[in-house]
């Protein structure tokens, strides 16, 4: 039976929907006694409806909807994308996590190596990809997994092979990979935060493959976005971090990236932490500089050990002239 008050609630859209025939995510179903539901149908049965309204699923008789029509709240405005250099930024909106997940939850990637699991993300068309450089070290088979949605609300999975290293950054433990382009499956990339204007509370969440445990989604708030560490300051978060997370992105709660998942605490509860975006940035608009040569060992970035004095008294003016 239906509640028989008057409802009208916004759309929460739900993770695993699907777009059925005649009904759009967002749509206004009005009944025969003249209530209006907003919500998104999840299934379709001959005699029934079963819409999320979200805060529940409700079932609804098909004899007793009158009509529907589009809610025009909910349909979202195109806007302007942002291209800097290989990666792009785009001015978003905030949105429940449940939204982002489904808006570029796609865009992120497992990463497979001979040694183990990680994440990753894509950052444009081309199929560029970041992740941490501690998941590629000293690899050269490295797979990826992507993820796509289907009209019915379920992924496919599709495994790509022989995935190239374009550069590394030891220092930063950060990694850009370039994934082979899929004829039949379009990338789908996120958008970098345009700043790192991140503060201490503010709402994040991320996406990986914790323990192998594909599209795993954690939230938390972000608990300090300074924590320096070996001369390297890092967003401290208590969204749920685990080993397979390395190399995801840390989401806002705009869908922004303003951070690379690399580690957590040992034997700490809420104790992740992220590279901060302008660390990225730096990387990606250099990397250049950070190029990897798979036939050359010493590309990058190598320092050699600097030469012994061979006088061990004190140089006389600062200089070593023997």
């Amino acid at each position: 039976m239906i509640n028989k008050c008057r409802l009208t609630l916004s759309l929460a859209t739900c993770v695993t929907a699907a777009v059925f025939p005649g009904f759009a995510p967002g749509d206004a179903i009005v009944l025969k006694s003249g209530q209006k539901i907003v919500g998104q149908v999840l299934k379709v049965q001959p005699d029934t409806l079963f819409v999320d309204i979200g805060i529940d699923v409700i079932r609804i008789p098909v004899d007793q909807i009158e009509s529907r029509e589009q809610d025009k709240a909910e349909v979202v405005k195109p806007v302007a994308v942002k291209e800097k250099g290989i990666f792009q930024t785009e001015e978003l909106s905030e949105r429940s996590v449940k939204d982002n997940v489904v808006r570029f939850g796609e865009g992120v990637v497992r990463i497979q190596t001979p040694s183990g699991l990680g994440s990753g993300f894509i950052i444009n068309s081309r199929g560029f990809c970041v992740t941490n450089y501690h998941v590629v070290e000293g690899q050269t088979r490295i797979g990826v997994t992507v993820f796509r949605r289907r009209d019915n609300g379920e992924f496919e999975r599709r495994s790509i092979r022989d995935v190239k290293i374009l550069a590394l950054n030891p220092f930063f433990d950060l990694a850009l990979l370039e994934i082979p382009a899929q004829d039949d499956m379009p990338f789908h990339s996120v958008y970098l935060a345009q700043d790192d204007f991140v503060r201490e509370g503010d709402p994040v969440f991320a996406i990986g493959s914790p323990l192998g445990l594909e599209r795993s989604v954690s939230q938390g708030i972000v608990s300090t976005r300074n924590r320096n560490m070996e001369g390297i300051v890092y967003i401290q978060t208590t969204a749920q971090i685990n080993p397979g997370n390395s190399g995801g992105p840390l989401f806002n709660s705009r869908g922004e990236v303003v951070g690379v998942i690399n580690m957590k605490l040992l034997f700490g509860e809420g104790l992740g932490f992220a590279i901060p975006i302008a660390y990225l940035k730096h990387f990606l608009n250099n990397r250049d500089a950070f190029a990897f040569d798979r036939t050359n060992p010493n590309t990058g970035y190598h320092y050699l050990a600097p030469p012994r004095r061979r006088n061990p008294n004190v140089p006389p003016n600062g200089l070593d002239r023997k």
